[in-house]
């Protein structure tokens, strides 16, 4: 395979948001059949695939279109804007896909990825907070482990989960089919309900070495600079995507609200407390995500470079996560104490502060994330450097 050094900004872009929004209506029209199912329609799901929205996570040496950083947040947010558990599950696609498809070597690569660029390639959901036990025999493990949250594994075809190996302790990520693990059909929750985020689990199930690569890997085998990242901070990039398109369309959301009630007896949104919350909460968003931008482009020119990222800039975007998932809780404060009853009935308010409600409570939003950030930020561990969510002195 041929290796990308330099970081990728794909020409596709453009076109990509062009393409979202064109499917706009249709991810909103579909978004009440999708909870009722737990998951995207098929018609939704296919849509999002033939317009190439996990393709831009895919290396570009194998077909795919390579999308930047930023370009990969904007393209979450462009479908988190439209519908919140449609981002989701394009998030949690994009990851497992793209980071499978970049750090599988040889025949395993060809084999899951045959032609990218006609639409034939594997789809990995998966999890790997908690790793299952992976036995060494001869040619590969026998797997065995329960996991959670396996968010878009309707529409996967492969299996991505973290396993430790057993005698050694080295954590590694697997790429197996579907087929191989027990679904547990248990996504009953409020918010999120149509990414159909179950859990599985398997007993002794072969997997060959060749289809696994080590967890903490920064050394990408097919594509470019992107994937030098690693998994865990490619992570930050789609939730920070998501993050701001469930904010952005929950004030707008509001402000149609304000403009069918102003005007009416005793309406909440004349007040002068109103217009002041509103552009507080606007703030919030449109600072939040300028400061998310400037991290990741600075992360992106050592990228270009060659490098990797600093320990600092591994803090920022953990804390720039952190700090968009927390703005978006503020906006959905905001928009809940003035939408009134459109926040309580049935519509785009009430849907949104639910998928939102769901969504901060990830764990690479979580409040130990933000004290580990604020350790080495403070300088009370100078010379500690992060391994997955933890800062290890």
């Amino acid at each position: 395979m041929t290796v990308l050094v330099g970081l990728h900004v794909s020409p596709e872009f453009p076109a990509m948001i062009e393409r979202i929004d064109t499917l706009g209506g249709a991810l909103e029209a579909d978004a009440d059949t999708a909870e009722k199912l737990g998951r995207l329609t098929e018609d939704i799901a296919r849509a999002l695939l033939d317009a190439g929205v996990v393709r831009a996570a895919l290396p570009q040496s194998l077909g795919g279109h390579e999308f930047s950083p930023r370009q990969l947040i904007e393209t979450v947010e462009r479908v988190s804007y439209h519908d919140a558990s449609a981002g989701w599950t394009m998030l949690a696609l994009q990851l497992m896909t793209g980071t499978t498809a970049a750090y599988l070597d040889g025949v395993a690569a060809a084999d899951l990825f045959p032609d990218v660029a006609g639409g034939d390639y594997a789809l990995s959901a998966g999890h790997g907070t908690r790793p299952g036990r992976a036995v060494p025999v001869e040619g590969g493990y026998l797997v065995s482990g329960s996991w959670q949250f396996a968010s878009g594994m309707a529409h996967a075809t492969h299996i991505h989960s973290a396993i430790q190996v057993e005698g050694t302790g080295e954590l590694r990520v697997l790429a197996m089919p579907k087929s191989q693990v027990e679904l547990v059909d248990n996504w009953d929750v409020l918010g999120l309900r149509a990414t159909h985020s179950i859990d599985y689990h398997c007993a002794d199930e072969f997997v060959p070495a060749t289809y696994t690569y080590p967890a903490t890997t920064t050394d990408p085998v097919n594509g470019g600079a992107i994937y030098r990242l690693g998994l865990v901070n490619m992570s930050a990039i789609g939730h920070t995507g998501w993050a701001f398109g469930v904010g952005r369309r929950l004030l707008d959301e509001l402000k149609l609200v304000a403009a069918a009630k102003s005007g009416t007896r005793n309406a909440a949104v004349d007040t002068t407390q109103f217009h002041a919350e509103y552009a507080t909460a606007e703030a919030k968003l449109r600072s939040a995500r300028a400061w998310a931008m400037e991290a990741w482009r600075g992360i992106e020119g050592t990228l270009d470079d060659g490098g990797l990222p600093s320990t600092e800039q591994d803090t920022l975007l953990r804390l720039v996560l952190n700090h968009a998932t927390g703005t978006a809780q503020e906006v959905g404060r905001t928009v809940h104490r003035w939408a009134g009853t459109a926040a309580v009935r049935r519509g785009p308010i009430d849907r949104f502060l639910r998928d939102l409600g769901t969504g901060t409570q990830h764990i690479t939003s979580s409040p130990t994330v933000l004290q580990n950030c604020g350790k080495w930020l403070s300088g009370a561990h100078p010379r500690a450097h992060w391994e997955f969510l933890d800062l290890t002195p």
